[in-house]
């Protein structure tokens, strides 16, 4: 992924209110249950930050995590890096509830470029990392 690229955009809707998909993004039991199941600790604080490492097999990639931008049950904005490689990014979660809906949007965005010759780190890695658990993982958790 670039900075030169446009920001990886997923969307889903929710057959479920804002305060439960903003639950499942932010308390780290549910999160182990549909997104990484060794996420040791989270916190939906300015300022907190959690480490992990991720094997895909071939390589660990240990993610580091910070929040930066808290609105409850509307935004949350992290700050994404992995220990050991190049590239620095943005997510960016954001919900609005509509009645017994709630459309949830991510936005990946690259502030500094991470390496072309790790496939994971490509732009079509990142959205089909994203669609996976947005509009599986977290669909299937919340819709059942």
């Amino acid at each position: 992924m670039k900075t030169t690229e446009p920001p990886v955009i997923v969307k889903e809707s929710f057959h479920a209110p804002a305060e439960k998909v903003w639950n499942a993004l932010t308390q780290v039991d549910e999160m182990r249950q549909w997104f990484f199941p060794n996420i040791p600790e989270y916190k939906a604080k300015v300022g907190f930050e959690t480490r992990f490492i991720v094997n895909t097999g071939e390589r660990s990639f240990p993610h580091i995590w910070k929040v930066l931008e808290i609105t409850p049950q509307q935004k949350m904005v992290q700050h994404w890096h992995y220990g050991g490689y190049a590239g620095r990014c943005t997510v960016a979660f954001e919900l609005e509830g509509m009645e017994e809906r709630t459309q949830l949007t991510v936005t990946a965005t690259v502030l500094e470029d991470f390496p072309d010759d790790i496939p994971e780190f490509k732009r079509e890695s990142c959205l089909a990392g994203w669609q996976y658990f947005i509009q599986e993982g977290l669909k299937q958790y919340l819709d059942g």
